[in-house]
């Protein structure tokens, strides 16, 4: 019986991490189709390329709340069902299964986004300072590095290493969230594959304090 709630929270996680806020957003403000434009990416980024700063910072506040609701429901659902220490792998998995939706959502034939959302949002459910520590790392890759890509790649990386702390303090009494938080950081790993290859070779899309001075330079 355990293994329907285990599928259950995967579906909840899948669910609410499918929901393409980005595409929502530019077809409602700018009337155009998010998935055809820039990198072609749902998040925050490419948000910002198709329709400005509001729509860009309105996404990213979206898909980090996703992944934070697909915690909030699963603790709500199953909270009585999973016993103390089974609940934590559930809300886990639902967290993984957020990132895997908002990269490969159903309402998008499988595309989407990188994750790096709803990763922040499902670990701040779990502890709420990662939301500020993200603000900052994120906020400060893209100013000084300008690449959305190395900052996603930056955040996955310290959200693990804030679990690993947190489990070898004893303040997490169990590898869930530690082992989520890999997980979900190899997912966007993964999406960010075609990235990280143009990081590696130099051809990079830049934002920011970056871009507008590549392009004052041409």
């Amino acid at each position: 019986m355990q293994i329907i709630y285990f599928l259950l929270a995967g579906l909840i996680g899948y669910l609410c991490g499918s929901v393409p806020f980005g595409y929502i957003y530019v077809r409602l403000f700018k009337g155009e189709d998010l998935t055809k434009i820039g990198s072609g990416r749902t998040g925050g980024t490419n948000s910002f390329r198709a329709a400005g700063l509001g729509v860009g910072v309105l996404t990213s506040f979206s898909d980090v709340l996703k992944g934070a609701a697909a915690v909030w429901l699963t603790r709500w659902l199953l909270g009585d069902a999973l016993s103390p220490a089974l609940l934590p792998w559930a809300v886990a998995v639902a967290g993984v299964l957020a990132v895997v939706g908002h990269n490969w959502s159903i309402f998008l034939r499988f595309g989407g986004g990188a994750g790096t959302g709803p990763n922040v949002g499902w670990s701040a459910a779990i502890w709420p300072w990662i939301f500020p520590i993200a603000f900052l790392v994120m906020g400060g890759m893209l100013y000084f590095v300008g690449m959305a890509s190395v900052a996603s790649l930056s955040m996955a990386a310290v959200t693990i290493t804030i679990f690993a702390i947190r489990y070898a303090l004893g303040i997490d009494a169990t590898l869930a969230y530690l082992t989520g938080s890999i997980v979900a950081g190899l997912v966007v790993t993964w999406a960010l594959r075609p990235n990280i290859r143009r990081v590696l070779n130099g051809t990079e899309r830049l934002v920011g304090r970056r871009a507008r001075r590549a392009e004052s330079k041409q």
